[in-house]
């Protein structure tokens, strides 16, 4: 649920559904969420509203909740933007970064007006670059194609162009696709259209393991939880199973492989014979 505060008062904007998942990131985010009633999500905002004027909170937030079963349980609060924020922006039309500046500013949220009604449904799909058919191991490499989807009602944040470096060391999240559409049914339509259409190379990344979410019974039928992944495995697999623990072994090495060396008796050494200290230390700048 998320909260936006300034110096007057705290409200809420809307929920976002958000179960899929793998090693706890999330993988596929939807506003709002057709898994809650209306009576629940008013439940879940007022308590929300609660939490963050207990504290003096501003800006924006995310309480998060788990439900089971009509109930729902506090799991914890983000205190910042989440990256799944671009749902929320298309079913609201609240640029909800602008919303942070004003706040920062002394200015009134949304002009001092109401938060906007939902409009329509959106879906988001974390552009990772991992292989799904082996587990979600990350994969490193060049990007050496890039074409992102466009036309009416999708929206790429990206931070990758062609030539960018993929690296072990960082988050593997390449880009998010978003897609906006009338109701669900829709968005999934436009949100398989657009994954047919971005074109990543150079590295494996989760678009095949989207594409097949988009077409399983249990998710167009809204059948979700937290253990989607697990209870939906080899989903989009193309790679032989086989290869496995190859590919996660290989990982390690590479990983490994990557660590800095240290001679006896002297600093760590990089892989080009230096030092291991920085650039900055090594050129007698101080801290």
């Amino acid at each position: 649920m998320l909260v936006l505060a300034d110096e007057q008062r705290t409200g809420d904007i809307g929920e976002r559904e958000c179960s899929i998942q793998r090693r706890h990131q999330k993988l596929i985010e939807e506003a709002p969420s057709t898994a809650i009633d209306d009576a629940l999500r008013r439940r879940m905002a007022e308590v929300a509203v609660r939490a963050a004027e207990a504290v003096g909170y501003r800006g924006a937030g995310t309480v998060e909740f788990l439900v089971e079963e009509g109930e729902f349980f506090f799991l914890e609060m983000n205190t910042r933007i989440q990256v799944e924020h671009p749902v929320t922006e298309l079913v609201t039309g609240v640029d909800l970064v602008r919303q942070q500046l004003r706040v920062a500013r002394g200015l009134p949220l949304l002009g001092g007006g109401e938060p906007p009604a939902a409009r329509g449904h959106a879906i988001e799909c974390r552009i990772n670059a991992e292989d799904p058919a082996v587990g979600f191991v990350p994969s490193t490499g060049c990007i050496d194609r890039l074409e992102v989807p466009t036309g009416p009602g999708v929206r790429w944040d990206g931070g990758i162009r062609n030539g960018s470096e993929v690296g072990p060391h960082y988050d593997s999240l390449l880009g998010k696709l978003v897609v906006h559409a009338a109701d669900r049914d829709a968005a999934i339509a436009r949100m398989r259209s657009a994954l047919e259409a971005l074109v990543i190379g150079g590295v494996e990344t989760t678009v095949p393991w989207h594409l097949a979410v988009m077409d399983e019974p249990d998710y167009r039928m809204n059948d979700l939880s937290i253990r989607y992944v697990e209870e939906h495995a080899g989903l989009g697999e193309t790679a032989d199973p086989g290869l496995r623990d190859v590919a996660m072994a290989t990982a390690v090495l590479l990983a490994d492989g990557e660590r800095p060396r240290v001679a006896s008796g002297g600093a760590p050494r990089s892989h080009d014979g230096r030092n291991g200290l920085s650039a900055w230390v090594r050129a007698g700048r101080e801290w």
